[in-house]
């Protein structure tokens, strides 16, 4: 695909079955703490569909589409159930219960292989 959209599913990859990551997980977790939308779009654009556990990733508030159109259940909620992800109700996971965070984190919880004072702006 891409070397941007090929790093994101080396993360999804790691994703726990009964765990979930947020797009922004993913985003700073490869580097590109802005980019959280294009990691949705890299999860759109998969050219291995069901190959990459792109179910395993939500939005920062545990949201996912629970349900299609027509009222049935979508299949990354069939799959979400399946694996024991913990739901809070038909949208949202429990994320306190099953949230999954890539790397190591500093006191903040933001990787701590990103300078985040060049990233914010805030030099000195």
């Amino acid at each position: 695909m891409g070397a941007f959209n090929d790093k994101v599913y080396e993360v999804v990859w790691q994703i726990p079955a009964g765990y979930v990551a947020t797009y922004g997980d993913i985003a700073r977790a490869i580097g590109q703490p802005r980019k959280a939308l294009f990691v949705g779009y890299a999860m759109h654009s998969s050219t291995e569909p069901g190959a990459i556990p792109c179910h395993r990733v939500v939005y920062k508030d545990g949201h996912f589409y629970g349900r299609d159109e027509d009222g049935s259940p979508s299949a990354q909620l069939i799959m979400l159930q399946q694996e024991g992800v913990p739901p809070l109700d038909d949208n949202h996971v429990d994320l306190d219960a099953c949230h999954w965070t890539p790397g190591t984190l500093d006191a903040e919880g933001r990787p701590t292989d990103i300078d985040w004072a060049a990233e914010m702006g805030e030099f000195a």
